[in-house]
């Protein structure tokens, strides 16, 4: 796979508030998804993605690093680079190769995905939920809230996946947990790549949210809990838009 145009860099726009190798990580998603390739299949040692993307073998290295930790790519020792073999329904080789992590196109389509996906979830799971369930989305949001207390953002993150999946648990509609999964992982590589980790502006109030979301699927209240949970994505979605402000203008 040498040789071939160089994979043009995105608009000036978007690259404004991204260091470099956030950038190279994306084009080497582009460079992927272009040419076809499918997960386990061989990529470009980084000497010719540095000529191919004309970089530095360097930043091609802190990006391939970037795109290991998240699944996108494995790196074997004395073998080379591969694409990462996923297993996940949107995660299979057509989405994996589709959603690129720093596009804000891909991103707003990702939460307008997750505002139909997690509604439906939670006006089911309003209907559905057995005690046990209630119970794990109870304690989902405790953890969230105890990450959010203590300042611990690892135990914030586990507890905000588990608060999500465990409401898409009681839709029990199993398509919809796997949507609910899988777009979620799609957006933890947005906030990797794209954010740096930095967008959780909203914390406090993603706190209350949750606490709105549960009351209501407690209540029984289909309609609530639907309100609620788009109010959160809504929320959420906004605290993205902030923090690309913030880069942009500073």
């Amino acid at each position: 796979m040498t040789g071939g145009p160089v994979v043009p860099v995105s608009t000036p726009a978007v690259d404004a508030y991204r260091p470099g190798y956030e950038l190279v990580a994306e084009r080497i998603l582009l460079l992927i998804s272009e040419s076809g390739l499918r997960p386990g299949d061989r990529m470009p040692t980084e000497n010719e993605l540095a000529a191919r993307l004309g970089t530095s073998r360097s930043m091609v290295r802190e990006a391939v690093k970037i795109l290991s930790a998240i699944g996108r790519v494995r790196a074997q020792k004395g073998r080379g680079l591969y694409v990462a073999d996923d297993e996940g329904m949107l995660g299979s080789s057509r989405w994996g190769g589709f959603f690129l992590p720093t596009d804000l196109d891909h991103v707003y389509m990702l939460f307008e995905f997750r505002r139909v996906q997690e509604t439906a979830a939670s006006r089911l799971a309003a209907t559905n939920a057995t005690p046990a369930e209630l119970r794990a989305v109870e304690e989902a949001a405790e953890t969230c809230r105890q990450g959010h207390v203590t300042g611990e953002a690892a135990l914030f993150d586990r507890g905000d996946d588990e608060f999500h999946l465990a409401i898409a648990a009681a839709s029990h509609n199993q398509f919809l947990v796997a949507a609910v999964r899988e777009a979620r992982r799609l957006q933890r590589q947005s906030n990797i790549i794209g954010m740096h980790g930095a967008v959780g502006g909203h914390a406090p109030e993603a706190i209350e949210e949750h606490a709105a979301i549960l009351q209501a699927i407690r209540d029984g209240d289909p309609d609530a809990a639907a309100r609620a949970t788009a109010t959160h994505l809504d929320n959420t979605l906004d605290d993205y838009r902030n923090e690309i402000q913030r880069r942009l203008f500073g």
